[in-house]
């Protein structure tokens, strides 16, 4: 994917956004984690997982520690890590489905970023987490309610956070994560 930036063209981008994020954005499942490690290389930035970041510095799940400590445990956890990365330069931030959520953290975040919004329909969403073996024992649910119940009541909280503190949508229903990078990256050089 570099190939499609000149040389010369790579290094005026970097320079431009040399104190720059991008943030991906949404709810889980929709490819911010794949397309994130994919645009981190494009651009030769640092990539950053937030939930599997708080994972490491805790030493468990994210299902161990609401576990342990309720999902208040977890959102402070993820709150401070925001507030930590809101200093950071030349990275791409996949954030968790809920950061939004941590509205004072978030707006600092942003500031100096770019944020996108990644999208799949609520069908896509389940499918993809059902194919992640993982997904059940690292991320417990948030309600009682059944998994495509709980994504559109969530995504109807969260709906008009995501579109309030984002700068991009993408809609990756049917496109590979290198496309979904190619779209980001020529979003950038367009504010170049």
């Amino acid at each position: 994917m570099l190939d499609t930036l000149t040389e010369n063209n790579l290094n005026s981008f970097s320079m431009k956004f040399q104190k720059e994020k991008i943030i991906l954005t949404g709810y889980r499942a929709t490819g911010k984690s794949s397309i994130g490690k994919i645009l981190s290389d494009m651009l030769g930035f640092g990539f950053i997982d937030t939930d599997e970041t708080i994972e490491k510095r805790q030493g468990e799940t994210i299902s161990e520690m609401v576990g342990r400590g309720g999902w208040d445990l977890f959102r402070r956890k993820e709150e401070n890590l925001l507030l930590e990365l809101a200093r950071s330069r030349n990275k791409v931030i996949a954030s968790g489905g809920g950061s939004v959520m941590h509205e004072r953290a978030w707006s600092k975040l942003r500031q100096d970023a770019l944020v996108v919004l990644l999208t799949a329909d609520i069908k896509t969403i389940c499918r993809r987490l059902a194919a992640d073996g993982d997904t059940e024992d690292q991320r417990p649910p948030l309600t009682e309610m059944g998994t495509m119940d709980e994504i559109a009541m969530v995504l109807s909280q969260r709906q008009p956070l995501y579109e309030k503190s984002s700068d991009l949508t993408i809609d990756t229903e049917g496109k590979k994560p290198e496309e979904v990078a190619e779209i980001i990256l020529k979003k950038l050089k367009e504010e170049e």
